[in-house]
């Protein structure tokens, strides 16, 4: 936090309700277990609760209901959800940094390329043909944008970026280092003699508006149409989105999730790290889908699963109980079957 709020400031900016010394000032952040002074942080998790009472930080962001069972040093600011808060919070203070503009030397912009306002391109980044770049993005150092490449305002597309030929990125959109969009997708024909040969993917990559894509994530073009991610979607780090798919609105998704081609995924979706989601497939509105889950068929909206394959949430409960206990109830089962085998010979000698 580069300059000092008091209680009451921010109490204002998140209408909130100050319990405590409303004069007390804060200009840095905290973690509420490492909290110090002069610094604000905030209680979400009941876990963490036990750390209010310790906390050195001046200032806690805390939920309307929270109730004290012992008395705490720390000026609290009571909000709707602390958590929310805080996000506005981090905004105000990230958009208060200073701004860069320009178009700084070593950077190459084509003739043909449209350049709006109060736009920033850092050096060793490339703007090709055509291009079209909105007001107010920034386009940092050792960017690569193709030709006819599109991208809207406010848009940020940090160090290292690529954007292949053809393909549109929306406003308010941002862009981790490493990204790459409109690679070819992953397909190739097998051939009599073993051998696979190349097919051209002809298609683009369509990122709506407000759309955040982690570091080193790649999102591949359509065969033929387009690669499709729709408004507000949250793509973690390290997400791998082959040809054809398509990601319905406000889906989030944590690291390393592999979608396959030709595969859609439904409107406020939530996937766990590490999914692997087959090709062909469709998955409905708002599914949640546990961490490592492996994805080969259809899925209903609203269903809730995990595993691999992936089984409903409560099933997969119910058997990972069972899972452990596998070694012993084999080894009764083997000696029930020696037991009956005994007794049928018993039988057949009477």
């Amino acid at each position: 936090m580069q300059i000092s709020f008091t209680a009451t400031q921010i109490a204002q900016v998140l209408n909130g309700i100050v319990e405590g010394d409303p004069s007390v000032s804060v200009n840095d952040f905290s973690k509420i277990e490492e909290g110090k002074t002069g610094s604000l942080t905030f209680l979400a998790n009941p876990k963490y609760t036990h750390h209010i009472y310790s906390t050195d930080a001046s200032i806690v962001l805390v939920n309307k209901d929270f109730v004290a069972e012992q008395p705490i040093k720390a000026t609290l600011i009571r909000c709707e959800n602390a958590y929310a808060a805080l996000a506005i919070l981090l905004d105000l203070v990230e958009k208060s940094k200073p701004q860069k503009t320009g178009v700084e030397a070593m950077s190459f912009i084509a003739e043909s390329a449209e350049v709006g306002e109060n736009v920033y391109v850092g050096a060793f980044s490339y703007v090709s043909d055509k291009a079209k770049i909105g007001n107010n993005s920034k386009i940092y150092p050792q960017v690569f944008i193709g030709d006819n490449v599109v991208v809207g305002d406010n848009t940020i597309i940090y160090p290292g970026v690529k954007i292949y030929a053809g393909c549109k990125v929306g406003s308010n959109c941002i862009l981790h280092s490493g990204v790459v969009v409109g690679s070819d997708g992953f397909g190739f024909a097998p051939q009599e003699n073993g051998e696979y040969k190349k097919i051209p993917q002809l298609g683009i990559v369509i990122i709506e508006d407000d759309v955040e894509i982690g570091a080193n994530t790649t999102i591949d073009r359509a065969v033929m149409d387009a690669t499709i991610i729709r408004k507000g979607v949250k793509l973690d780090n390290l997400i791998q989105v082959a040809h054809n798919v398509e990601i319905g609105s406000n889906t989030v998704m944590a690291a390393q999730v592999g979608i396959s081609g030709s595969t859609k995924i439904g409107q406020s979706c939530v996937l766990g790290g590490q999914i692997g989601l087959g090709g062909h497939i469709t998955i409905g509105d708002n599914v949640s889908i546990g961490a490592q889950a492996g994805i080969i068929s259809n899925i209903k909206s609203g269903a809730q699963i995990i595993g691999s394959p992936a089984i409903p949430v409560k099933d997969f409960f119910r058997s990972s109980v069972i899972f452990p206990k596998l070694p012993d109830m084999y080894k009764q089962i083997s000696q029930l079957q020696k037991e009956i085998e005994a007794l049928k010979k018993e039988v057949e000698k009477k």
